[in-house]
């Protein structure tokens, strides 16, 4: 059987680039997003959790998502993360980005509470029944406190054909691997991708599609790399770039929060952009900003 999802590669949760005042800082963005796509990227979410999803007001998300869909202009796939924890402001950015122009949503569950299986089942069909475009769910049960199971995707991939993928962001690839096979046999092309930057080739392996993960804003030419030597069955090739990815992980653990750290070795790589991260947190120090440079060197 051909396996032809409709979403695959490595895809970008972009950093929300701001000023220094934390207004969006969009000629600093575009740049970023150009790099990504000369690096040969596939697509950019915006608004996930690297993005600071829970930090922007709704108005100020919807301005974002239409300037990125037409800054890029086509030349890779933009998705809109429409994380929140009222379904009312959910809903109305959902239908925002679609008439904005995004090739799919991306719904993470509501925080706090976590939802219930049954509740996630009203959730997420909800949001599938408002828009036309795909879904991609994303499952990550450490920030939610909720988990998405297999047995839910597949019983919510069964009864809303637009529900297309999922970012899985569980550090076990047994997790991934049991998605993958509930899911595929209701739809045999259900894309899911690894939300940790390591697990490209065991999502690959297990039968998923790639990776949506953060140090694609940093080095997004290794992971392309690795994902066309990969792909060419270029075995060396691929070894290295993973072995760069395992190295690159430890950027992560360089900050409070680990947006900081991924927007500091941005700016590392020499588009330089503000490292604030959104209130309540702490900011990158000048000492941890050193040893992110040492990281990457």
């Amino acid at each position: 059987m051909v396996f032809n999802p409709r979403f695959s590669g490595v895809v970008c949760p972009s950093i929300t680039v701001t000023h220094d005042d934390g207004t969006i800082d969009y000629e600093r963005w575009g740049k970023h997003l150009d790099h990504l796509i000369d690096a040969g990227i596939d697509g950019v979410l915006i608004f996930g959790s690297i993005g600071e999803f829970y930090a922007f007001d709704l108005q100020t998300k919807e301005q974002v998502v239409d300037f990125v869909v037409k800054h890029v202009n086509g030349r890779m796939k933009v998705f809109a993360g429409i994380g929140d924890t009222d379904i009312d402001r959910v809903l109305e950015f959902a239908k925002s980005a679609e008439k904005s122009g995004v090739d799919a949503v991306v719904a993470v569950s509501p925080y706090y509470f976590g939802p219930s299986p049954d509740a996630a089942r009203v959730y997420f069909g909800k949001i599938a029944d408002t828009v036309s475009i795909p879904v991609i769910l994303y499952n990550f049960p450490a920030r939610t406190g909720s988990d998405l199971t297999p047995e839910l995707i597949a019983d919510l991939t069964k009864n809303h054909p637009n529900i297309v993928g999922m970012k899985d962001t569980v550090d076990t690839i047994s997790h991934t691997r049991k998605v993958i096979r509930a899911a595929r046999a209701v739809n045999p092309d259900f894309a899911v991708f690894s939300g940790f930057d390591e697990y490209y080739l065991v999502n690959r392996v297990s039968g998923g599609v790639g990776v949506i993960s953060g140090l694609t804003n940093v080095e997004p030419e290794t992971f392309v790399t690795l994902r066309n030597a990969y792909d060419s069955g270029d075995m060396a090739t691929t070894l290295t770039a993973a072995a760069r990815i395992s190295t690159l992980m430890a950027v992560y653990d360089q900050a409070d929060l680990f947006i900081s750290a991924i927007k500091g070795a941005v700016k590392a790589k020499g588009l330089d952009i503000s490292t604030l991260i959104r209130e309540p947190a702490a900011q990158l120090t000048d000492e941890q900003y050193r040893k992110i440079v040492q990281i990457l060197s």
